[in-house]
């Protein structure tokens, strides 16, 4: 009868013992060793695009940040707050001890509320601001490139006044040929260093037809964020920005030549990777891509 009357109060703070615990376990490599996705050559620092649990996400918020942490994931990419205000998803990060470093916002408010997103971006305590899609009727063209590169001068030196970096994801539309180049050499031509840096996509770089490494010794600390994404042999090409998710398979198991890529993005000098795993089965394949990172020598 007495342990009847006493559990429900002690189920509480051991459900809170074990949470904790689960967190300690997963970052058991921090103490003495590297911490979670990091090895003797990729030094980092990593973190998660939530993009990547999005399905989980739109049914349960709270558990999947859960699920977040319990990757050994410290560090995050935002995308959306699924129906939280920007007040209590960062309340919901920091009581799991959780940080965003950048997120994504719409390209239409990023042309029409500037400040609405320098807000948010400050309440969810983000450095970075960035656009990853340009919307567009295929092919991508001259005319939809010249508007983007005026929205994203105004926007970075709109967010600079905040203490915020903008940046452009790369989504492999915009490597389509123009002169001599593609319209993303245009973008990097006309975008305002000063205000406007990439994120590279891995992914929507090689489905292109695009080298990566010779991005990044050509345009080197443009490029201050990279999606770490790998590709599944066989995955057609093109520049549409589209390609089935099942075409994204773990670090390693794809077609990417991570070890020169990450020396050069080393070199180059970026400043922080996101692994984006949009695949249906990304629950399992974060895990395994973070063990690969670790293990991965160059």
């Amino acid at each position: 009868m007495k342990r009847s009357q006493h559990l429900p109060r002690v189920l509480p703070g051991l459900l809170a013992c074990l949470i904790v615990l689960s967190y300690s376990t997963n970052h058991a490599g921090t103490m003495g060793q590297h911490p979670t996705g990091v090895g003797s050559s990729f030094k980092g620092p990593i973190g998660l695009q939530l993009y990547s649990l999005r399905e989980q996400f739109a049914k349960d918020v709270p558990g999947t940040l859960d699920q977040v942490r319990s990757f050994g994931i410290t560090y995050v990419e935002t995308h959306a707050t699924y129906g939280l205000t920007p007040e209590r998803f960062r309340a919901e990060l920091d009581s799991r001890g959780l940080k965003a470093i950048s997120g994504h916002f719409g390209y239409e408010r990023c042309r029409d509320d500037i400040e609405g997103i320098a807000r948010d971006a400050k309440t969810l305590g983000l450095q970075y601001v960035g656009c990853a899609w340009i919307p567009h009727q295929d092919p991508f063209d001259e005319k939809t490139c010249r508007e983007a590169i005026r929205v994203f001068n105004r926007a970075g030196e709109a967010l600079a006044k905040h203490g915020l970096n903008f940046f452009y994801h790369t989504h492999g539309y915009e490597f389509l040929p123009y002169g001599n180049g593609t319209f993303f050499d245009l973008m990097m031509a006309e975008t305002k260093p000063d205000f406007v840096s990439y994120e590279m996509d891995v992914y929507w770089v090689v489905n292109p037809g695009q080298d990566p490494v010779k991005l990044l010794e050509k345009y080197g600390s443009r490029f201050e964020l990279m999606h770490i994404k790998d590709m599944k042999p066989g995955t057609p090409s093109g520049f549409t920005g589209h390609s089935d998710v099942t075409n994204n398979v773990p670090l390693g198991a794809g077609v990417m030549n991570w070890a020169a890529i990450f020396r050069a993005a080393k070199k180059a000098g970026v400043k922080w990777y996101f692994i984006e795993d949009e695949s249906p089965t990304s629950v399992a394949q974060i895990p395994q891509s973070l063990r690969y990172l670790e293990k991965l020598k160059f």
